[in-house]
């Protein structure tokens, strides 16, 4: 089985200052062909022309494409959990949580609009298994983080429940993002309000 086919994105951890950066090069210059062209159009001896590396030095560290893509994306997921975590860092009780969360879905969703590369990587999460078990594992990850707030505000509620809940609201949270950029912006906002309040919701009934 190929490493792509595992779900891997970096075919080896660079460890010297100078393969790092040239990996940097490698994910910038993908990056910047993403915006332009998307996804699909990327071509690896395009990324290797761009960060001015040979293809042979770029396949040292991504078998293929599907590996640029999705080291791309988990960078992403791990900017995305950084900014849960904060955002929910100060919460002390449920009013609070109900404030916080309903400003991390209006963060999350501008940086979806904002960032035309992550908007074409997960548009194709539904077509790459991958994607989706990254996709899944952060939603876990991040579900995790909302559970422990929510269990600290309301010690009585039943733990189990509370993971279940906040699992699954994130879970839905990252498929609201994909669809809400998927159709007109009026829509999408609608979705992504629709989405806060059914969110916020369950939150509070746990």
């Amino acid at each position: 089985m190929s490493d792509a086919e595992n779900g891997e994105a970096l075919r080896r951890l660079p460890t010297q200052r100078r393969s790092r950066e040239r990996v940097e090069r490698m994910l910038a210059a993908a990056t910047e062909l993403i915006a332009e062209k998307g996804s699909d159009a990327l071509r690896m001896g395009e990324v290797a022309e761009r960060a001015g590396v040979s293809i042979g030095s770029l396949y040292q560290f991504f078998p293929d494409k599907a590996a640029v893509i999705r080291t791309l994306a988990e960078r992403y997921n791990a900017a995305g959990r950084d900014c849960i975590r904060d955002g929910l860092a100060g919460v002390t009780d449920a009013a609070g949580l109900r404030t916080a969360f309903a400003a991390l879905v209006d963060v999350y969703y501008g940086i979806f609009q904002a960032e035309p590369v992550m908007r074409d990587i997960w548009s194709g999460t539904q077509a790459d298994p991958a994607l989706r078990d990254i996709d899944r594992t952060d939603s876990r990850i991040n579900g995790a983080v909302l559970a422990e707030v929510m269990a600290r505000v309301n010690p009585g509620a039943d733990r189990a429940a509370i993971d279940a809940s906040a699992f699954l609201v994130m879970q839905l949270g990252e498929a609201t993002m994909r669809l809400a950029i998927s159709v007109a912006p009026e829509e999408g906002r609608l979705l992504v309000e629709t989405y806060k309040r059914m969110a916020i919701g369950e939150i509070a009934r746990v």
